[in-house]
């Protein structure tokens, strides 16, 4: 059934049955498809937090399928309780949305970016207090969702706090709006400034010299994964979180699944030895889920076509977003 949100946002893909009364205990009995029966668009202002499917992946340098994650996303609500003994916080305290998937053409991949830039405007618009949470796709996704929130608040001024092996640096003239170059995308536009990103997890032999070079002319902060992890992954997100809430308005979190050890994620296409443990990832996105600067986020690069059958990385791309949430309860207590 569709939602005053079609045709810029399409129905949530797949959908679970909620009980109409009684108590929230799973996560597929907690959120709510918007549709024109489930959601009374008087109400919906009071959204906490709104989900966006966002499933592109054509855009990506390597072959990747994270198009299909948004679905599987949803299909593994069931598995994980509302409950979060670690923070002792129910999300269900929090009203949450879902508004569906932005439509995606066929071949045209410029057409599928301006559908996102569209949808992402229509939710900051409709939900202006609610935390926006796109469910990618690749990371071509995050400039356009980040062109649509400065579409829609305009006068705002925005951050960029990146989870990441790799810049996103890439230069626009030879890769284009791909999940390479969302970054500089993000900088080449006037969108947001070098100065106002900052990238943590960095590591290895996966990111070519002259990206290095291009982050420092332009004064993109960065901490590479051995640095920060002498430091604790606490304390060097809190670090970028203290200085970007002294230069900006709005904190976009965007969480790369690839900044993960490949041993923890065996369903990303550019996952990589070294990277981050899913602890140290889970204590990252909590701490900036605290922050009340911290109005939207997105997850991306996660395919589950090249997930093994338990489905692994599906399940902990999930957590991640039901961590981020529980962040932010505890940051509004």
């Amino acid at each position: 059934m569709k939602s005053f949100l079609f045709p810029r946002i399409n129905p949530p893909s797949f959908t679970w049955s909620r009980p109409d009364e009684g108590e929230i205990l799973k996560v597929h009995e907690w959120i709510r498809p918007i549709t024109s029966a489930t959601v009374d668009p008087k109400t919906y202002k009071k959204a906490d937090v709104v989900i966006l499917g966002v499933p592109l992946s054509r855009s990506s340098i390597s072959a990747s399928g994270a198009s299909e994650f948004p679905d599987a996303f949803r299909r593994a609500w069931k598995g994980f309780s509302t409950y979060n003994l670690d923070e002792d916080v129910d999300l269900s305290e929090l009203a949450a949305l879902d508004a569906g998937d932005v439509p995606m053409h066929v071949t045209d991949i410029r057409k599928c970016q301006e559908n996102i830039v569209e949808a992402s405007a229509l939710l900051h618009h409709h939900f202006p207090d609610a935390k926006i949470c796109a469910i990618g796709g690749d990371h071509s996704i995050t400039a356009m969702m980040v062109k649509g929130l400065k579409k829609e608040k305009p006068a705002e001024k925005i951050g960029i706090l990146q989870f990441d092996t790799h810049f996103d640096l890439r230069d626009m003239s030879d890769n284009g709006p791909s999940n390479g170059t969302p970054m500089r995308n993000l900088i080449e536009s006037g969108i947001v400034e070098a100065a106002n990103m900052y990238n943590i997890g960095l590591h290895g032999f996966f990111n070519s010299k002259d990206l290095k070079k291009y982050a420092d002319e332009k004064g993109v902060n960065y901490f590479t994964l051995r640095e920060t992890r002498k430091k604790g992954i606490e304390a060097t997100v809190l670090q970028c979180l203290e200085e970007l809430s002294e230069k900006v308005d709005t904190i976009y979190l965007t969480v790369d699944m690839d900044v993960l050890d490949i041993a923890y994620a065996p369903g990303v296409p550019a996952s990589t030895p070294g990277g981050m443990t899913s602890a140290e990832l889970l204590e990252g996105v909590r701490t900036a889920g605290r922050h009340n600067k911290v109005k939207a986020m997105d997850i991306v690069c996660l395919d589950p076509l090249k997930d093994t059958l338990a489905q692994p990385t599906v399940k902990l791309g999930t957590h991640v977003f039901l961590t981020f949430l529980s962040g932010a309860i505890a940051g509004n207590n």
